[in-house]
């Protein structure tokens, strides 16, 4: 190596990193100032203000256009729209579900807040307890809710606290000051309550600040939340307990505490005279899991348009049982995949309530017949012998687009219907008594599957029906599917049970054969060995009638299952409707980035944009510096000589281009790759010898 080229002994550079600046040509002297600008306000008046017409430009569509880029603007709109409203009334159902999951406890807690003060505790600050858990998003909720309780009614507000929000005493009374007054006022308010008063200026963590406030505001009611209540440092709680309580006769505050283990523990961690300044309630926060049950529900059978697939439902379901995900996290996985269907799927556009015709492509017709379900609807026709069926969806788009619309509505319906009969089979397994239990995530993994209808546990169902008596059946007629009612056995087999219950008289309910009660077991004793025969006990006429008005439900129920628990994936075209990829969720919400990045700096065109396939499986001066030191890394063991690597690294630029090839601009390079590699954790320095440096992580593992 020459002595000029600027290699250091040591392994790493002692700089941070290396820049190489090249400033830009002004055409100026340097000793030349810049010109000086002289400030310009423009006050534009109402009546200047140029007119708003009602042709303006639309909002920019945040989805790119498919089809190889050739897909129509009107396509790509609908696309986004469609988006739009589907994912719209799905947030609209499941904010009512959490709204619903608050409710209870928001009344018990907003009933504490408004019904109790100092007096009716002696003298003691009110102090409401949350137990939430890991659920910890729901008190979020709760106390956002309890404020715009308290807000619309004038009555006061809640100041939420973290345990940030709380390194002392002063900070902690000034956030609390700053949190009360914002919350009504908003932070120019706050800023005009501290300027606007009359005599002196008080400090910002002054209580008189908060008392002022209270007085001009006329507030009834102030909540002081502490989020997460176990992360604040006993000793300013403590403090801010003495300091509050000689203040509550001016100042109507309540305490809220969000506690994430127990209340023993809690009550543990301060001393008992803070404790006895505290008097109270407990509360506790239902568990997220039921919630995120009840939020896929509404989406699968509710959703007319649009449906997950097995695969990417189990994906939903193993994160949740991994570990614990709020349902705002498994809401937001929910959204991901909706977007990604509507943004990636060019068919997606059929799912729009009203699909124009003008939509009509010989792109996206294209795309149609593409798909693996389109085939297999045609290789079915060909075997019907509807060949000239066949022949037209392949030669004519418009009989392709037309019968397009037309079937994805009726796939649309098929999965609404199978939903239906999964929730109906949820409902019985509630009511009926069966040997196993499942919930509505296991019923529609395995109804996507298609396992459900020929599954044991459906056996055990109609067997279970067939046991039913009377009382516990008018009890299940009501909740039975329409597309069961409406049959006309339904309606013959219903008013026969109708003319029965009325001419029986008796207490107790009607029963059928099938009912354990209604089994008679006989002894026989065969070469001196006692056997048990299980035979039917001689029925009254009216459970005779009643077991054959079974019979028949029994039958509608059974053909019901068959026809309506279908395999989503034989429908035509379900691609357009039911999404069941695994990977882009499980990529993102699991994500692996040490593969990523390994990937990256090995095969970096896999990312970047870069059309020539010359580097393909070889180093190259073409692929960025950091990735060609990296391959050079991987080559070497456990130790590499800096010295060594260098040389390898400027061989790879010197042999592609040649005399151009500037040595110090290729060294800077080396510098930036080595800070690049070390800070990702790829090199550390070698304590063994001064000019090596010993490697940290090996590929792969």
């Amino acid at each position: 190596m020459e002595a000029d080229a600027g290699i250091a002994v040591e392994a790493f550079p002692s700089t941070q990193g290396v820049y190489i600046y090249k400033p830009a040509d002004t055409g100026k002297p340097p000793s030349e100032r810049p010109s000086k600008r002289r400030k310009v306000t423009q006050e534009t008046k109402k009546s200047d203000a140029p007119p708003v017409t009602p042709n303006a430009a639309p909002a920019i569509c945040p989805f790119v256009p498919l089809l190889n880029g050739d897909e129509t603007e009107e396509s790509i709109q609908l696309r986004y729209k469609t988006f739009e409203q589907v994912w719209s009334a799905q947030e609209a159902k499941i904010q009512e579900i959490l709204n619903d999951v608050d409710a209870e406890v928001l009344e018990n807690v907003s009933s504490f807040v408004q019904t109790t003060s100092p007096e009716t505790y002696g003298g003691c600050i009110p102090a409401a307890l949350l137990t939430v858990g890991s659920n910890v998003s729901s008190l979020a909720r709760l106390l956002s809710r309890l404020n715009d309780q308290l807000t619309s009614a004038g009555e006061g507000g809640v100041i939420v606290l973290e345990s940030g929000d709380a390194p002392n005493l002063k900070s902690t009374l000034k956030n609390i000051i700053r949190g009360a007054i914002t919350n009504t006022e908003g932070n120019e308010g706050y800023q005009a309550f501290l300027t606007d008063r009359e005599g002196p200026r008080l400090l910002g963590y002054d209580l008189d600040l908060l008392g002022d406030y209270v007085r001009r505001k006329n507030i009834k009611h102030l909540v002081l939340a502490f989020r997460d209540s176990e992360a604040f440092d006993p000793g300013i709680l403590t403090d801010l307990f003495s300091l509050l309580s000689s203040w509550l006769d001016r100042i109507p505050l309540t305490l809220l505490f969000g506690i994430s283990t127990s209340v023993e523990l809690f009550e543990g961690r301060l001393p008992r005279s803070s404790v006895a300044l505290l008097r109270g309630r407990y509360f506790e926060l239902h568990g997220a899991s039921n919630c995120v049950d009840r939020i896929y529900e509404q989406i699968q059978a509710e959703g007319g348009r649009f449906w997950l697939g097995r695969n990417l439902t189990g994906v939903l379901f193993e994160k949740s049982s991994d570990n614990f995900q709020t349902p705002e996290a498994f809401c937001r996985t929910v959204k991901y995949a909706y977007m990604s269907h509507f943004f990636a799927n060019p068919i997606s556009v059929f799912l729009a309530s009203n699909v124009p015709g003008n939509l009509q492509q010989a792109q996206l017709c294209e795309a149609i017949r593409n798909t693996p379900s389109f085939r297999e609807h045609c290789e079915a026709l060909l075997e019907d012998g509807h060949t000239r069926r066949v022949r037209y969806l392949l030669e004519d788009d418009r009989v392709l687009f037309l019968q397009t619309i037309e079937v994805i509505g009726a796939g649309q319906q098929s999965m609404h219907n199978m939903f239906q009969a999964v929730r109906f089979i949820s409902l019985l397994l509630k009511n009926l008594n069966t040997p196993k239990k499942a919930s509505i995530s296991e019923l529609s993994i395995r109804a996507l599957s298609g396992e459900l209808s020929e599954s044991p546990l459906l056996e055990d169902i109609l067997a279970a029906f067939r046991r039913v008596d009377s009382a516990k059946l008018q009890d299940l007629l009501p909740q039975i599917p329409d597309l069961i009612t409406n049959n006309t056995d339904y309606q013959i087999a219903q008013s026969e049970l109708r003319l029965l219950l009325q001419r029986y008289a008796r207490p107790e309910p009607l029963r059928t054969e099938y009912d354990s009660q209604n089994a008679v077991i006989e002894t026989t004793i065969v070469q001196q060995r006692v056997k048990l025969n299980r035979g039917k006990a001689k029925l009254p006429d009216e459970c005779i009638a009643y077991t054959k008005i079974i019979d028949r439900l029994h039958a509608l129920l059974k053909s019901y299952f068959e026809t309506k628990l279908i395999h989503p994936q034989d429908l035509p075209l379900h691609e357009a409707f039911l999404l069941d990829m695994r990977n882009p969720i499980k990529e993102v919400f699991a994500p692996r980035p040490r593969f990523a990045v390994e990937r990256a700096l090995s095969n970096p065109f896999d990312y970047l944009m870069f059309t020539s396939q010359d580097t393909a499986g070889r180093v190259s001066a073409k692929q960025p510096p950091t990735s060609v030191l990296y391959q050079l890394y991987l080559e070497s063991g456990a130790l590499v000589n800096i010295h060594d690597l260098w040389q390898s690294f400027y061989g790879v630029y010197e042999g592609e281009q040649g005399e151009s090839c500037d040595e110090r601009m290729v060294m800077a390079l080396f510098y930036r790759a080595i800070s690049e590699l070390r800070a990702l954790g790829m090199l550390k320095h070698s304590r063994k010898k001064l000019d090596h440096a010993a490697k940290s992580a090996w590929m792969g593992l």
